[in-house]
């Protein structure tokens, strides 16, 4: 049975004359007596008693009605659901741990105040995962901080990033060549953006340092490294403004390189872009 069908139904089980129900609905009366047809085929129920050019509701057709109209209002409302706020539904999001953890918290929660029927769907994996996922289809949108040349991938910039070299060891020269940093590398895991990006950077000279540890999450690196000035690692500056403000932790700046980066949202191909969708990720770009 179709909403159309339905529609007619219920107008008829108010006002038995066809003729005025196909007036007001601007339709033919053969258009509204085949839609009843069909509806009764359907159902392999009689609903109404013809009685001259009036359709009357028997006992079947007033049953249905109980059972059926209240389900049937809540169908129309879902109809009309996007017509009347086209800025509602869920999005599903996934962003790599230095842009979840520290840019991203408040961007949630001022679109989700602002958008009051939009739900979010919220990730915190690293870029390579995000990567996989977006091509999968799993995701709607992903932010990430390592470049990506898919060609099934929309890519586009956020912000500049820089990586920086970091200890508490306030006596280190503040100034050295990568290879000379004597001290024990914390770093993320295999597969973060961080890491591939400055193993891409430092090229052969990764294999002369001491990595030490190995760890997913920023706040366990960054607390071991304050623990322990025999430690350095590797991190957005981002991540340590505060600590470096509060010269709790060191910037080591590194002769003859810089580590740059820029974070990335990115997005299927042929992911279909409703406003919903084109409102977040501009909400997202005009945070950034």
């Amino acid at each position: 049975m179709t909403l159309k069908e339905l529609n007619f139904f219920y107008k008829l089980s108010e006002n038995p004359q066809v003729t005025q129900v196909a007036s007001e609905l601007n339709i033919s009366q053969s258009a509204i007596s085949l839609a009843i047809k069909s509806l009764e085929n359907s159902l392999n129920e009689q609903l109404f008693d013809r009685i001259g050019k009036k359709l009357i509701l028997n006992e079947k057709g007033k049953y249905f009605k109980e059972k059926t109209f209240s389900h049937y209002l809540a169908l129309i409302d879902a109809q009309n659901i996007f017509q009347e706020n086209k800025l509602a539904g869920n999005i599903s999001i996934a962003s790599s741990k230095t842009i979840s953890n520290y840019i991203m918290p408040n961007i949630y929660y001022d679109f989700l105040s602002k958008y009051k029927d939009v739900k979010l769907d919220i990730l915190t994996i690293n870029s390579s995962e995000i990567i996989d996922k977006i091509l999968k289809g799993e995701l709607d949108i992903g932010l990430i901080e390592v470049d990506t040349q898919n060609s099934n991938l929309i890519k586009e910039k956020l912000a500049d990033d820089e990586l920086i070299v970091v200890t508490s060891d306030d006596k280190h020269p503040k100034i050295s060549f990568i290879d000379s940093i004597k001290k024990r590398w914390i770093l993320r895991e295999i597969g973060s953006g961080t890491r591939e990006i400055f193993m891409n950077k430092i090229g052969d000279i990764s294999k002369e340092l001491n990595i030490f540890m190995q760890l997913n999450d920023f706040e366990d690196i960054k607390s071991i490294v304050l623990s322990n000035k025999e430690t350095v690692t590797t991190i957005s500056k981002v991540v340590v403004k505060k600590e470096l403000g509060e010269k709790k932790l060191f910037q080591i700046k590194l002769k003859n390189l810089e580590i740059k980066r820029e974070f990335y949202l990115i997005y299927h191909k042929e992911k279909s872009k409703n406003l919903l969708f084109e409102t977040f990720k501009d909400f997202i770009k005009s945070r950034f």
